[in-house]
């Protein structure tokens, strides 16, 4: 099955601003496949190659005479050393259009990317296939539940039913695995899991220990939807807790995990500092903590923190394929145990939205909201509880229950 990708018009925009476009994010969510879509009169050429390779690290001059822009180079942080190549060629033409790159991680690729092609490169970090996607939904727009976005995205909402969003969940976003049912879940992330490990973790970042580290990646995900605890992830796996903010920052890098920012301003004394971790692939994570089928995580323990992160999820695909890099998403909680799930920030406007599993939403569920009005020099727009409803419905004032079809 073929999948029409919301970020292809970010990309074809992003090359008409810059010499060179770097498409990354984790490993099979797409990148390549976008790559040669959209950009279909340039070569090509893959660093997997183990020829192609070891010319671009041992004579990156050569790589660009023996593969001329506009190239697309495939896997590119295999060979850092080409980026200075890249700025050298750019800075001589001054064309648009010149590079296409990809790469699975960014370890040691945005550092060089930062060092040697500011202003020259523009960057898409490509998630895997939202609902959106999925259901072949036409519209675009980054998630915001004014009246605006709800008038558009209701001309194309998915119609999805109870059971087959926790197919979803479960089965996760990677493309492959979405686009062949008879794939088996098990056998995909287990192979997805070794090779990560063995090619991006053990290559580029220089973990001795892989069984901890796939002990570390379990934990981690069993931590979903939670506030990040680095003292309770090192005791569990039997780490540092050096290690365990270094082996972090490699699964946030390799987008793998998401750290979602608390809201806070010079007024907002009393809110925690501590972000929240969420595992970005559902499917994945529900491979690594062990739920099996779609219908024991539905009623197990972290039914709730799976349907969080899957929402959570959601919301960042819609900015992220629209080349949005510094997501304007935030949570709130303060000293007083007081939480709303996500806060999304547009023009100095705060919109709350509540995630619950359930499909009877009250006015309850948006009580939290009222603090925001209580907070000086913060103005709040409408917001909602994303749930298992299947319509669009007011709850009070402008706060509305909102369908996951309508993400």
């Amino acid at each position: 099955m073929h999948y029409n990708r919301h970020a292809d018009e970010t990309i074809r925009n992003l090359s008409k601003m810059f010499g060179a476009v770097l498409v990354t994010g984790a490993r099979q969510v797409g990148k390549t496949t976008l790559l040669q879509e959209v950009v279909t009169d340039t070569g090509y050429v893959t660093l997997d190659d183990k020829i192609q390779l070891a010319v671009a690290r041992e004579q990156g001059g050569t790589f660009f005479k023996d593969n001329p822009p506009p190239v697309f180079v495939d896997e590119v942080q295999y060979a850092p050393n080409l980026f200075p190549q890249i700025k050298m060629i750019l800075d001589c033409g001054k064309l648009k259009s010149q590079f296409y790159l990809s790469g699975s991680q960014q370890f040691e690729m945005m550092q060089n990317v930062t060092e040697s092609l500011a202003g020259r490169l523009g960057i898409l970090n490509l998630p895997g296939l939202s609902l959106r996607e999925l259901y072949d939904a036409q519209c675009r727009l980054p998630f915001l539940p004014t009246d605006e976005y709800f008038a558009a995205r209701s001309k194309d909402r998915v119609a999805i039913a109870y059971s087959d969003v926790w197919n979803v969940i479960h089965r996760g976003s990677f493309p492959e695995l979405c686009a062949n049912p008879d794939f088996d879940w098990q056998m995909f992330f287990a192979a997805y899991v070794k090779t990560y490990i063995e090619r991006d973790v053990r290559a580029l970042a220089q973990v001795g220990d892989e069984v901890k580290f796939l002990q570390f990646m379990t934990v981690t995900a069993s931590c979903t939807g939670k506030l990040l605890n680095l003292a309770s992830l090192a005791r569990d796996v039997g780490v540092s807790q050096p290690t365990a903010e270094r082996w972090l920052s490699i699964l946030v890098t390799s987008n793998l995990v998401y750290l979602l920012r608390p809201y806070h301003n010079n007024v907002t004394k009393r809110t925690v500092k501590t972000p929240k971790l969420y595992f970005l692939d559902t499917g994945l994570a529900a491979y690594l903590t062990r739920w099996t089928t779609a219908d024991v995580l539905k009623t197990g323990a972290m039914a709730g923190a799976f349907f969080e992160t899957f929402v959570i999820a959601e919301i960042m695909k819609s900015y992220s394929n629209q080349g949005i890099l510094d997501l304007p998403l935030y949570f709130y909680r303060d000293r007083d145990g007081n939480e709303i799930d996500l806060l999304i920030e547009d023009s100095g406007v705060l919109y709350p939205i509540e995630i619950k599993k359930h499909a009877d939403p009250s006015k309850s569920d948006i009580a939290k909201f009222s603090i925001l009005d209580k907070l000086p020099n913060v103005k709040r727009g409408p917001g909602g509880v994303v749930c298992l409803y299947d319509r669009l419905a007011t709850l009070y004032g402008e706060d509305r229950a909102i369908p996951v079809g309508m993400l």
